[in-house]
């Protein structure tokens, strides 16, 4: 578009004169202003690209498919079959809620210009004075809106992996709520929106701190105040459909590029280099944990590869957009092992149920890619974006110690208040008979 406005001025500039002219002498004035004011017109208009605003519209498409379905089924299949519906039922009712608070008032806290660094400010309020015109870059402000959004929808999606088959749905729903507002929404403007860790310069590209820090540190404390499903740890239910899980875990896969990738808010080079690295990390990582079983149980499990994709893309998630081949190929390598072990350890010696690994593998891969993104983004590892390692490192570790411990802080109190409110637990008979039926009134199978 600004190409053929800058053609037609061009044209404009070539045969206005001899128009000119043709007129009468007393006649310039307004044939000059019309060729001043179609070059103001032309200079003043908004750079859209089509290709990146196509990009961005797929990367949306992309991370919400992420969600909706492939968290849904990954997690689903990891549970018991009188279950399995509660646990899509919570992906499918946080994706509905993050959206609607995501327009009333998550944007403008995130991502809007803010007093100070510590909160975005409130002029975008209910989308307020959000146009079709509005522009992020060179693509539509809505297309950015809509991206972000799921980044919303999926963080405290994830959660729902560390209290599945004991929460009540009431106080998932309040849950959900509270820490978008207190957590998600506040370090997502500290990182990402101009906030204090931005100014500092944190390396996050698409969510090592936001997402699963965040979501992982969450996720292990809700489960510590929740208590552990009846029998833990002596008697584990095994998953009750792996071939849902691998098909989930496929889904996050491809919907995982849209996600690094896309956070590049581009088309371009480094986009193409965020989405090679990103792949590499999760084929890594899936052999890694692969063989670590093999070594371990005599047999490669279909559910153990999976997960070991999974930590491999938490973990590549903080540096994507700054590591090259050989830096994925370590931190693939790293996720599988550390986050392998980590679950042994939440489990058997914290004697913490968090049922699906949701601390142990995005919590831990997480962390462990934001913290070694000042390592492996050197040249020396074929990185492009950290010069000082020492400086770097410390404004890293620095992110990481507070995001934590906000996330602590802030997830303590909403525990107590769904406590006092809603409740926490269903009662030990319902967690027997399942939620499917108890909370929801459905099965997902039937067998007559």
């Amino acid at each position: 578009m600004k190409k053929t406005l800058s053609l037609f001025a061009f044209l404009a500039v070539l045969i206005l004169p001899g128009m000119l002219m043709a007129q009468e002498a007393e006649q310039p004035a307004p044939i000059v202003t019309a060729v001043e004011n179609l070059s103001d017109a032309v200079e003043d208009m908004a750079p859209l690209d089509s290709g990146n605003t196509a990009w961005m519209l797929t990367a949306t498409v992309l991370v919400l498919f992420m969600t909706l379905p492939g968290l849904a089924l990954f997690y689903g299949g990891l549970v018991r079959s009188q279950n399995v519906l509660s646990v899509l039922m919570h992906c499918f009712a946080i994706a509905c809620l993050a959206s609607i608070l995501w327009v009333a008032i998550l944007y403008t806290v995130a991502f809007a210009p803010g007093s100070c660094g510590w909160l975005g400010g409130f002029e975008h309020v209910g989308l307020k004075g959000i146009t079709t015109d509005s522009m992020q870059g060179n693509f539509p402000e809505t297309i950015f809106i809509m991206f972000q959004m799921t980044f919303a929808i999926i963080t405290p999606g994830l959660i729902v992996g560390s209290f599945v088959e004991r929460m009540k749905f009431s106080a998932i729903l309040l849950f959900t709520t509270l820490w978008l507002i207190l957590v998600y929404a506040p370090v997502t403007y500290w990182v990402w929106g101009g906030g204090w860790l931005f100014e500092r310069g944190v390396i996050d590209l698409a969510g090592g701190i936001v997402v699963h820090a965040t979501a992982g540190v969450s996720a292990l404390l809700l489960a510590k105040m929740l208590g552990p499903r009846d029998g833990f740890p002596k008697r584990l239910h095994i998953p009750h459909h792996p071939a849902m899980v691998m098909i989930g875990a496929s889904m996050l896969w491809v919907g995982w590029f849209g996600f690094n990738a896309g956070s590049q808010l581009a088309a371009n080079n480094a986009a193409g280099m965020t989405m090679l690295v990103t792949h590499i990390s999760a084929a890594v990582a899936s052999l890694t944990w692969m063989g670590l079983e093999w070594f371990k149980n005599g047999k490669p499990g279909l559910v153990g590869i999976v997960t070991g994709m999974v930590a491999g893309l938490a973990t590549i998630t903080p540096a994507s957009g700054n590591v090259g081949p050989l830096g994925a190929i370590c931190l693939g390598l790293l996720a599988a092992i550390v986050c392998y072990f980590a679950c042994r350890v939440v489990k058997e010696k914290l004697k913490i149920d968090d049922s699906l690994d949701v601390f142990a593998v995005h919590g831990v891969g997480g962390i462990m890619g934001t913290i070694l993104v000042a390592v492996f983004g050197t040249a020396a590892f074929g990185g492009t974006g950290v010069e000082n390692v020492g400086q770097q490192l410390g404004v890293q570790l620095t992110a990481i110690g507070a995001v934590v411990l906000w996330s602590l802080v802030a997830t303590f109190i909403i525990v107590m208040i769904c406590k006092c409110t809603t409740g926490l637990r269903v009662t030990t008979e319902v967690e027997h008979t399942g939620l499917d039926q108890s909370e929801h009134g459905e099965t997902a199978y039937q067998f007559e």
